[in-house]
């Protein structure tokens, strides 16, 4: 019911859909410094101010929670249904050859730029979904929030703000994953671990490693300082190493060091198969040539034992398990700094369902032990599932297959997003399960069409729970 009505508002909005997300995207809304009354940063809270006067324009009440999140309402009536979105973004990177990441482009039916799948543009179909609803007069009788949050990629403290005061709705979605259904989302182990060692002046010596940007992204680039090696000896090492791992390496010379820069590619740290780890390769490049013995090289040595190039299952670590319904255990090493006296790094798991403290923590931490490492993690999230025979679900799978004429199925993801902790919510869209968009990489694009038959799902979804 409807589907005609709301296909026919969708596509006739299509440029101005366009043009909302465009708008938003031209923000850079990454996380920056605490500022008064902005707690992350001018772009968020410039982001989060244009997304709730979007909404105010097209006749949605809106609420800000003190520039943690911000909210637009259909109706005044019984609470249903809520939609969370997230106006944040990753950095921006290197490497981007469309356009530059906050000057959206339309080309080849896809719309580059950060933000643009993850997660602006979806916001905005959800946006529109609510507007065909409202617009075409579709009657409900429960309400649907629209809930926009800025604090998605950096630990989520918005969205426990915004709950600290509100409850849950008795069904939520984010369009922040992929259709059909994402039910299941792996639990984490963001495992944070320090050395520290005697510093030594023997040469040859790393002076000092950098490497990756946020914990959930595979680093694309990494950089060391090397002093007392011969550069014709690091380049023919290199050589070898890119070969193994598609990681290449400049070097340059630099007041009698050498500096060097491993080139990957970077990826979500939820699917690392999909990146070429710079750091990793920069470790095995290290663990290769002829440092002079200390603390600080014994400890690079033990990082390439536990973390080796394409150990992406946590098989050296001693977390590799999987299960039927969420799939294997993934892990990226994706932070590290180090200087002559200690060392400070993150690698990043994504942990199924069959995952706890007891086979994941805690062997994780007495591998790191073995190796000089102090793991600090005293917790780790746990996974999160969603009964797929609810009627929400099925209410959901209904509309995707309608609008798409494909099979709805459930589905098990790595990314965790904003529903992780609440009892009845999935991720919902809004991308095809095919497609690559880049997500947290350079050149990061939405699929337009997807976006338009995101939106009329959605408002297909509102009409079918809210009636």
């Amino acid at each position: 019911m409807y589907r005609e009505e709301i296909e026919k508002y969708i596509d006739s909005h299509r440029q101005e859909m366009i043009d909302d997300i465009c708008l938003l995207c031209r923000i850079n809304s990454e996380k920056t410094s605490y500022l008064e009354g902005k707690p992350y940063g001018d772009g968020a809270s410039k982001a989060l101010a244009l997304a709730l006067s979007m909404a105010e324009k097209y006749g949605f009440s809106i609420n800000n929670y003190d520039n943690y999140v911000g909210t637009a309402d259909l109706n005044d009536k019984e609470k249903q249904l809520d939609i969370l979105a997230h106006l944040d973004v990753v950095p921006a990177g290197e490497g981007w050859t469309v356009t530059e990441p906050f000057e959206p482009v339309e080309k080849d039916g896809k719309l580059y730029g950060r933000g643009t799948a993850d997660d602006k543009g979806p916001a905005v179909a959800a946006l529109y979904a609510m507007r065909a609803i409202r617009e075409l007069g579709i009657p409900v009788s429960k309400n649907v929030r629209l809930i926009l949050g800025t604090d998605e990629e950096c630990g989520s403290s918005d969205i426990r703000h915004y709950y600290d005061v509100e409850e849950e709705a008795p069904m939520t979605f984010s369009p922040d994953g992929s259709f059909p259904v994402v039910n299941i989302e792996k639990g984490s182990l963001a495992g944070h671990f320090t050395a520290e060692f005697e510093p030594s002046e023997a040469l040859p010596r790393v002076i000092s490693i950098h490497a990756g940007t946020k914990v959930n992204v595979v680093p694309g680039k990494a950089f060391a300082v090397f002093e007392g090696l011969d550069d014709d000896l690091v380049r023919e090492v290199s050589e070898g190493v890119e070969k193994e791992t598609g990681v290449s390496f400049e070097i340059q010379g630099r007041n009698h060091t050498l500096e060097i820069t491993a080139v990957g590619v970077g990826a979500h740290a939820s699917l690392p198969t999909e990146g070429k780890n710079a750091l990793t390769a920069l470790l095995l490049l290290i663990s290769r040539l002829p440092f002079a013995e200390c603390g600080q090289i014994e400890a690079l040595h033990n990082l390439v034992k536990l973390f080796p190039c394409n150990d992406t299952a946590g098989e050296a670590l001693g977390v590799a398990m999987e299960d039927e319904l969420s799939g294997a255990l993934t892990l990226a090493f994706d932070l590290l700094e180090v200087d002559g006296g200690s060392l400070d790094a993150t690698f990043d798991s994504r942990c199924p369902i069959c995952s706890n403290e007891d086979n994941v923590l805690e062997p994780a931490r007495r591998r790191l032990a073995e190796h000089g490492f102090t793991l600090t993690n005293e917790s780790m999230t746990p996974p999160h599932h969603v009964d797929g025979n609810s009627d929400f679900v099925k209410t959901l799978l209904n509309a995707y297959e309608a609008y798409t004429g494909r099979k709805g199925t459930c589905e098990s993801m790595g990314g965790g997003t904003y529903v992780h902790t609440l009892k009845n919510g999935v991720a919902f869209g809004a991308a095809m399960p095919e497609t690559d968009n880049k997500m947290h990489g350079a050149d990061e694009f939405a699929v337009i069409d997807e976006l338009l038959v995101s939106a009329k799902i959605f408002a297909q979804v509102i009409a079918d729970l809210c009636a």
